[in-house]
């Protein structure tokens, strides 16, 4: 059974006649009688008494509500999908982490709400793995996270490159890494660490750097806010390896110091971190999701 079987049997039961359906329908006499009888040997029961005037079977008054309701939904799925793709939709929903949400998404947001009015915005700050994640069962619909392969490797995945930022430690001020300018690895690994909990990109590069390094990281709490970061550093000889753009405002903050690690020439330590945007091939074809895209992409590229 075709939706075009069903919009034929509509036609004839609304003109009586088959020639007149053909004409409704745009399309030859032989195509509807085509149509009905292939319907009619689906259905296994005539539907039309062919007379002068096309009149309704009993199979043919049982079908009828069935058809209308049938056609009535494909007119309104149709429909909505005519919206979809001119940008009609309800919302738009972002994950991303932490500091994205904080320190790059603000502008983005208010031009993206001035573009779009009557798209609700929904943008949820979590951690890349859980980020990745939600994308994926299709609760969001553009993640901007820490790259991570094992994620975003699917066909339908699109990766873009957003930038990539260095590591520093987060320290009280009066810490006794505080004296560096440029702290040595062999300094940085006398002291416990407060980790992002699991399902953090930051917990996995650091433990993973620490390995390579064949260092062990002493890891005493975990957390998932940049404020209990902070105040918990701020407290005594913790300390925190963040991403450079979690800790732009720290001149603020004369209780807290960060400082850069050192880079030892042929080591393998490399504590940088690449965000990307992550979102699917068919949600780029929806105009406010590219439209999105392309304002964080653009942002990042004149900041860059």
């Amino acid at each position: 059974m075709r939706i075009e079987q069903l919009q034929a049997f509509l036609a004839i039961t609304e003109t009586g006649s088959f020639q007149q359906a053909a004409r409704t329908c745009d399309c030859t006499q032989s195509t509807i009688s085509r149509q009905i009888q292939s319907l009619e040997e689906d259905l296994g029961i005539s539907l039309f008494h062919r007379h002068h005037q096309a009149k309704l079977t009993i199979g043919g008054e049982r079908l009828l509500p069935h058809a209308r309701k049938i056609c009535t939904e494909w007119q309104l799925a149709h429909q909505s999908i005519e919206h979809l793709l001119a940008g009609k939709q309800p919302d738009l929903c972002v994950a991303a982490i932490h500091s994205v949400c904080a320190n790059i998404l603000p502008p983005i947001l208010q031009q993206f709400c001035q573009r779009h009015p009557l798209v609700q915005l929904r943008v949820t700050a979590l951690g890349s793995d859980r980020a990745l994640k939600v994308l994926k069962d299709g609760l969001v619909d553009v993640a901007i996270v820490m790259d991570n392969r094992m994620f975003t490797t699917s066909p339908e995945t699109i990766v873009q490159n957003l930038y990539q930022e260095p590591i520093e430690i987060l320290m009280s001020a009066d810490h006794p890494l505080a004296q560096y300018n440029l702290v040595p690895w062999i300094e940085l690994v006398k002291y416990p660490q407060v980790v992002f909990k699991d399902g953090y990109g930051m917990q996995r590069l650091v433990q993973e750097q620490f390995s390579k390094q064949g260092s062990k990281l002493q890891a005493v709490l975990e957390l998932n806010t940049l404020d209990a970061f902070r105040g918990v550093v701020r407290q005594g000889k913790l300390i925190a390896l963040l991403p450079k753009s979690a800790l732009l405002d720290l001149h603020n903050d004369s209780t807290l110091a960060a400082r850069a690690i050192e880079s030892i020439p042929h080591s393998g330590i490399n504590l940088s971190r690449q965000v990307v945007l992550v979102t699917t091939s068919d949600r780029l074809q929806i105009p406010p999701i590219k439209f999105f895209c392309d304002l964080v992409s653009q942002q990042l590229t004149e900041n860059s």
